[in-house]
């Protein structure tokens, strides 16, 4: 009678632990920092919850992708110093040419969740910078991190044949060039080199996005160009969804 309620309870621990142990998600908070400065900066990204090593590497790496973006002489520090350093900026370049007009320099910062599986969580950050002149500098980057470790996972970790996914690629790049902009061909693009990867690439819910920012494959005029390929048509390359 004793080894069956040995038995019992060892077969009730062990379902207790099997049920503790189920994968809980990271969940997100939006942060806002709204400081007032004499230049024009907002911030509004996300922000894993908790104090953990999980939620601890998820937010550097975060930030780490945020100032990476950014054409800012501070690279160190968290991102309020970061936007501190960037309006200090500004400051002293009015002080030092204050006999020339130009607008208030402007940062603005955004980041959204845009997938998230058991597997994977897909950033993407978009920023845009002004410090005078013609225009300003904005980016879009896709950050891919672990969603067990927050460390950031590269395209290989992800694909397992680069030739055979590029491929689908550009003919999904070709598609979306005949469906946005009818007047372009491939030809316009690449600066005569041949079709390539962008650098961002992540995962939505429908299937991966990618995106070349300004100037990686064209003028300034064309802005970014933005396509997705269907999980049904690459799910062969994929190593994790």
């Amino acid at each position: 009678m004793l080894v069956k309620r040995l038995i019992s309870l060892f077969l009730f621990v062990i379902l207790l632990n099997s049920c503790t142990s189920e994968f809980k998600p990271v969940t997100f908070n939006t942060i806002t920092i709204e400081d007032p400065f004499e230049a024009e900066i907002s911030a509004i990204y996300s922000k894993a919850n908790g104090n953990t090593e999980l939620s601890n590497t998820i937010n550097t790496n975060i930030e780490n992708a945020i100032v990476k973006t950014l054409n800012t002489t501070e690279t160190t520090g968290d991102l309020k110093a970061i936007l501190k350093a960037f309006n200090e900026e500004y400051l002293n370049f009015k002080t030092s040419y204050s006999e020339i007009d130009e607008p208030v320099w402007e940062l603005h910062i955004e980041t959204e969740r845009i997938y998230q599986s058991e597997e994977i969580i897909t950033i993407v950050i978009s920023t845009y910078e002004f410090k005078g002149g013609a225009h300003g500098n904005d980016k879009i980057k896709l950050l891919n991190l672990d969603a067990k470790t927050g460390r950031i996972i590269p395209l290989k970790g992800f694909i397992n044949d680069i030739e055979g996914f590029t491929s689908v690629a550009k003919t999904y790049f070709i598609k979306s060039l005949e469906q946005n902009k009818a007047e372009l061909t491939i030809e316009n693009f690449f600066f005569g080199k041949p079709f390539h990867l962008p650098e961002n690439i992540g995962f939505s819910e429908e299937g991966l996005v990618l995106i070349y920012n300004v100037y990686e494959v064209a003028s300034y005029d064309f802005g970014y160009t933005e396509f997705m390929i269907p999980f049904e048509e690459i799910d062969a390359y994929l190593t994790i969804h």
